[in-house]
């Protein structure tokens, strides 16, 4: 029961810390940077954040996956046609999402950012930030339903 509690509190934290750092960045960064066409806002925040962001989502993926498991037990059951067994689906659907466009943006975006190519970054942010929402919610929805 204690392993269970530590690692729904790791996953609980991890997710606060990932779509906090998200919902900040597009609710008061990337709104100015767009203004002032600015990447080099993202770019500040992005150096700041990206340490404590990818360690929360690490976090989120070794804690989902032994939950997943502690919940459905081996990843067959994860396959499932039940509603606890869809939960998690979607959640892996979800986090792959996120890593694609968290890659494109990383190693296509990122390394040509100028003013020009603000606005296509802003669509990843965006994207990423609702991705993490939704992942959230869709946790939320285990508990709650």
């Amino acid at each position: 029961m204690l392993a269970y509690a530590v690692a729904l509190s790791l996953h609980v934290l991890g997710a606060t810390l990932w779509v906090g750092g998200h919902l900040a960045l597009v609710v008061a960064v990337l709104p100015r940077a767009l203004r002032e066409r600015d990447p080099q806002r993202l770019l500040d925040f992005e150096r700041g954040y990206e340490p404590w962001g990818m360690g929360a989502l690490g976090v989120q993926v070794v804690t989902g996956l032994w939950l997943a498991y502690r919940y459905l037990g081996d990843p067959s059951g994860w396959l499932a046609a039940n509603p606890l067994a869809r939960v998690v689906q979607l959640k892996l659907a979800l986090l792959l999402a996120t890593l694609a466009v968290a890659l494109h943006a990383r190693f296509r975006v990122l390394p040509r950012l100028s003013p020009a190519t603000l606005p296509l970054m802003a669509w990843h942010v965006r994207a990423v930030s609702l991705l993490a929402i939704v992942l959230a919610l869709a946790g939320a929805s285990i508990r709650y339903g």
